[in-house]
């Protein structure tokens, strides 16, 4: 009866289940790195800006923001930025589905120079394309016959945002169109669903949290473009000046504050911009989960 009894102790102890040991530190190590990495790179930084500002006051901070030179590069950066980064979603969905879906010669070279923005320096992109759409330039001539200058205006801006964004919703977008089999698009076709059916109903609930992302990056490499747009803008005050070459200007003038507080204002929106962006995508990733 007592060795009946130990047996069934025995069994009904739960057994030790082996757990492979991590190839990294542990969690005490990593997430004390983490955060001394993230204080050094992000939040002192940070810090020491919100410090520079904070002699101005909120007041202060917001009489900045209405100065209608200061209004105007907002407005000129964030609203060319969305609608570079809307654009770069339509073709950058084109361009990730091609180089998914289909083999062709020359792919390989295509799919290299997708990648031409993230390798080329700014300024140099900013000469190329000035030259370029100038309206003596290769492209910028067949407009000027219309009647329309691309260069030294909002355009010029807008086709030098749409250059070093497109690379970020493709990359983004490639690898979720490798993860979807072309049997469901199959499946979707016998069934009797039209090709905009598929693409609604079938392909685009899984590409929505990827396509999201693609225009959050997007959007954020456009607000933050310095280089390659300062040669094609113009940089006219109210007309084609953009909220970084603002603020170098201020720097200039040794208005290091008033700097600080412009600064301060574009990180608010940027971040409120891309917390909206991440809530969406948050919501979508859980919709096609739940369906």
């Amino acid at each position: 009866m007592a060795d009946t009894a130990l047996r069934q102790a025995a069994a009904a102890r739960p057994r030790a289940t082996f757990v492979a040991p991590s190839a990294l530190p542990g969690f005490g190590l990593t997430f004390g790195y983490t955060i001394l990495y993230l204080s050094l790179i992000v939040l002192i930084p940070l810090a020491a800006l919100l410090h520079k500002s904070a002699v101005l006051g909120p007041s202060g901070i917001l009489a900045i923001a209405l100065e209608p030179q200061v209004f105007a590069a907002l407005r000129v950066t964030f609203g060319i930025s969305f609608l570079a980064a809307i654009v770069n979603v339509v073709f950058g969905v084109i361009v990730a589905w091609v180089l998914s879906r289909y083999d062709f010669p020359g792919k390989r070279l295509v799919d290299a120079a997708v990648d031409l923005p993230f390798a080329l320096p700014t300024a140099v992109a900013g000469l190329a394309l000035s030259s370029l759409y100038a309206s003596n330039g290769w492209i910028g001539q067949f407009f000027a016959m219309a009647g329309i200058k691309v260069a030294y205006t909002p355009k010029g801006i807008f086709v030098a945002l749409v250059f070093i964004g497109l690379p970020f919703v493709v990359r983004t977008l490639q690898p979720v169109l490798a993860e979807i089999d072309k049997e469901i698009e199959e499946a979707s076709a016998t069934l009797g669903a039209t090709r905009f059916q598929t693409v609604t109903r079938v392909l685009l609930p899984p590409l929505l949290p990827a396509v999201l992302t693609g225009f959050a990056l997007s959007f954020a490499r456009a607000v933050g473009e310095y280089g390659s747009v300062i040669f094609i803008a113009g940089n006219i005050p109210y007309v084609s000046e953009i909220v970084p070459s603002l603020i170098f200007q201020k720097l200039e003038q040794n208005k290091y504050a008033d700097a600080a507080a412009i600064a301060i204002i574009m990180l608010a929106i940027s971040f409120a911009v891309l917390l909206i962006i991440n809530l969406i995508q948050a919501w979508s990733r859980k919709r096609t989960g739940d369906v």
